[in-house]
């Protein structure tokens, strides 16, 4: 059995007891304010943008390594869920790995958008390890412009 030691890199296992305990404090805490982070994230959890135009919203959602075929996109109401499987990379041979820093595993990201959207208009599309959802907002959403008359 190899022992690892902390300094190399590989995370402590009382990190991970105390984060496990915030996120237990955080669930139960009923002054808290509502967090933006879903209660379905962990560390794997990718980092995502959302960002509003006039008549959309956008997401970008960082998922480099991650294959077409792995991603998974709902949309319930105004909540967005982005599920996926970053699979790991084959070790070359039969070579020994010193060190693994690359997360590889299941994630979900869940956003709630401010405002409802068009679900049949929605438009998905990964490009260089970003994944781009365009959401349309409905109509009745939407700004309008209104002209003044003069009387």
């Amino acid at each position: 059995m190899d022992l690892l030691h902390w300094e190399d890199g590989s995370r402590d296992p009382f990190q991970e007891f105390e984060a496990l305990q915030n996120e237990i404090n955080r669930l139960f805490d009923v002054t808290r304010v509502p967090d933006p982070r879903g209660i379905f994230e962990g560390p794997l959890s990718p980092a995502a943008d959302l960002i509003e135009t006039p008549s959309t919203f956008e997401v970008l959602c960082d998922l480099p390594g991650v294959e077409i075929g792995d991603i998974e996109i709902s949309l319930a109401g105004n909540v967005l869920t982005i599920k996926g499987e970053k699979k790991r990379g084959s070790n070359p041979g039969d070579g020994h790995s010193y060190r693994e820093e690359m997360r590889s595993g299941r994630f979900q990201k869940t956003l709630q958008l401010p405002l409802p959207v068009d679900g049949s208009k929605t438009d998905a599309a990964l490009k260089e390890g970003v994944l781009q959802v365009v959401l349309p907002k409905q109509e009745e959403h939407k700004p309008r412009q209104i002209s003044v008359k003069v009387k």
